[in-house]
C-alpha cells in the first residue's frame, strides 16, 4: 500500500506547483459552472492537488486559486443565466436534467433567497443548477456574490485542510509504519463519508422548500379558512340575512 501511495503522491507533487495550482482553479470553476459540475469532479481534482502541497505559501496559493476559480464559475453561471437562461433550460441538456430539478431550484431560490444560494453550495445538482437560476431571477449580482462567497471559502478550506493535512501524515508515518497508507485511505475515506452525510442531512432538512407541499398546503389552508368563514347552509358568497336588513335603502325594511 505504502509503495503504490508514495508513487502517486510522489507523481503530484512532481507536477509543477504553479500549473498544478492553476489546475486546480480551472477544475472548480468548470465544475461551479453552467452545468459542467454534472461531469466535471472539481472536488476530486482540488483534494488529489492539495496532497502536494509543501509549506504555507503553496497551500494558501491553492486556496486563493480555488476560491477564485470557484467564484469565477458561479459568475459565469450566473452571467449565462442572466442572457441564456431559458435557452439553456430548453436545450437538449436542460431537458436532459428533467423540468423538476428546474422547477425545485426555482422553488428553493423563491423561498430562501439568499440563504439558498449559500446553502445550495453543498448540495448536488443545485450547485449547478443555482447560479443559472438566479442570472435567471431578479436578484443582483452583488448580493449573489455576498452569499456564494462564505460558502466557496468554507468548501475551499475543508477539502484543501483535509487533503494536505492527511498527505503530511501519511509521509511522517510511513517513515516507520508499513500500514501509514491504510491510515491515509481511512482519513480520505472517513472525511467524504461525513461531507455525503452532510450533504444528506443538510438536503433533508431543506427538502421542504424545495417540494410543492409548501404551496399546495397554504393553498389548501386558504381554501379551508374560506370555507369555515362561511355560515353553514349559506353560499360563499351570500352576505347573509343581517346585511339585508342593513340596508337603508329598502323601504319595506325602513317602514
Amino acid at each position: 500500500m505504502n509503495e503504490i501511495l508514495d508513487w502517486i503522491l510522489n507523481t503530484v507533487q512532481n507536477v509543477d506547483p504553479v500549473a498544478r495550482t492553476l489546475l486546480a482553479g480551472l477544475g472548480i470553476m468548470l465544475e461551479t459552472s453552467v452545468l459542467i459540475g454534472l461531469v466535471v469532479p472539481g472536488d476530486t481534482i482540488v483534494l488529489v492537488a492539495s496532497t502536494a502541497v509543501d509549506g504555507a505559501l503553496e497551500y494558501f496559493s491553492l486556496v486563493a486559486a480555488v476560491i477564485c476559480g470557484a467564484l469565477l464559475g458561479e459568475s459565469i453561471g450566473f452571467a449565462l443565466g442572466r442572457w441564456f437562461g431559458p435557452h439553456i433550460q430548453h436545450s437538449r441538456l436542460g431537458r436532459r436534467l428533467g423540468e423538476e430539478n428546474w422547477r425545485k431550484a426555482q422553488r428553493y431560490l423563491d423561498r430562501r433567497g439568499g440563504p439558498a444560494v449559500f446553502i445550495s453550495r453543498f448540495l448536488p445538482v443545485l450547485h449547478s443548477l443555482i447560479p443559472l437560476t438566479v442570472g435567471m431571477s431578479t436578484m443582483r449580482y452583488r448580493r449573489f456574490i455576498a452569499w456564494t462567497l462564505p460558502a466557496c471559502v468554507i468548501w475551499t478550506f475543508a477539502y484543501v485542510s483535509v487533503g494536505s493535512a492527511a498527505a503530511e501524515g501519511y509521509r511522517e508515518l510511513s517513515r516507520e509504519l508499513h500500514w501509514a497508507g491504510y491510515v491515509f485511505v481511512a482519513v480520505i475515506v472517513v472525511f467524504l463519508a461525513l461531507v455525503w452525510l452532510a450533504k444528506r442531512l443538510i438536503f433533508r432538512s431543506e427538502a421542504a422548500h424545495m417540494s410543492d407541499a409548501a404551496t399546495e398546503a397554504g393553498a389548501n389552508g386558504a381554501t379551508d379558512a374560506a370555507i369555515r368563514d362561511v355560515p353553514s347552509g349559506a353560499a360563499a358568497d351570500d352576505e347573509g340575512p343581517d346585511a339585508e336588513a342593513s340596508d337603508p335603502s329598502n323601504p319595506t325594511l325602513s317602514a
